[in-house]
């Protein structure tokens, strides 16, 4: 009977494994969480009892009407900011990807970053400052960064196309532009609409946030309810903007599925 050989110790794989535990460790020393209060003596029943009154939800008639106008003005938001995005995005990405030259793509990509580097939340309050408060601010603030991160997204597609129908393209007579809406754009548009859709799915949700800094929509609604204490008209609009995610999720999903041809 073999003796199965001994493995050898990672040597290099304990000492990250020890770094990463040291930091977790002196990020709660640093941080001096009090998590030894989640076991203290009624603890538990304080946030029982917080919890508790967010419940029954407000479903009065009218306070209905308002959650449902506030969610119609986020999807609003975050389907007209997804589509400037794409659209700019997919100009930016032109250029990021080396199409108008290398000091074009240098200085896209350092845009792009910019652009992208900026949180959603920070654009807004910079938004409502230039613009006021409202969806405006609301639909410039996601059109920005989603911009900035379609942009990237779109021009690695790009560049990881094959060039050889293109250039076929090319080589018979075709002009650049109809070389690439024929030969690249074909090779990555389902790309690009899945990471459009992505990104669709990932604003709604940032659109319902962004009304805590003005921009309008359910965010706006629930930072308003929460300040007056209004647990129950609270929780409406928490089930308003968990619903109006799943709805816009399974939009999405049933956009990119694979759906069989129809017989004649």
């Amino acid at each position: 009977m073999s003796i199965p050989a001994r493995v050898p110790v990672c040597v290099p794989c304990l000492m990250v494994l020890g770094a990463v535990l040291a930091a977790v460790v002196a990020s709660f020393a640093y941080l001096e969480l009090p998590l030894g209060e989640l076991l203290a003596p009624g603890a538990w029943g304080g946030m029982a009892a917080f919890l508790a009154g967010f419940f029954p939800p407000d479903h009065e008639a009218a306070f209905l009407g308002k959650v449902g106008w506030a969610a119609l003005e986020t999807l609003a938001i975050s389907v007209i900011g997804t589509l400037l995005a794409v659209a700019g995005g997919a100009v930016l990405a032109l250029a990021a990807a080396g199409r108008a030259g290398l000091i074009a793509r240098i200085a896209t990509r350092f845009v792009l970053n910019g652009l992208r580097s900026v949180p959603e939340l920070v654009w807004a309050t910079l938004m409502v400052l230039a613009a006021g408060l409202g969806p405006f601010a609301g639909v410039l603030a996601l059109a920005l960064h989603t911009a900035g991160v379609l942009g990237r997204l779109f021009a690695e597609a790009l560049e990881n196309a094959p060039p050889a129908p293109e250039s076929s393209l090319r080589e018979a007579g075709a002009g650049p532009v109809a070389a690439f809406l024929y030969g690249t754009l074909p090779l990555v548009s389902a790309q690009w609409i899945a990471y459009g859709l992505y990104r669709w799915e990932m604003n709604i949700r940032m659109a319902a946030i962004l009304g805590f800094v003005g921009a309008g929509g359910l965010g706006s609604m629930l930072y308003y309810e929460l300040s007056l204490f209004h647990e129950a008209q609270a929780c409406t609009v928490i089930i308003a903007m968990l619903l109006l995610s799943a709805l816009v999720d399974g939009i999405s999903a049933w956009i990119r599925a694979d759906r069989p041809p129809r017989r004649l």
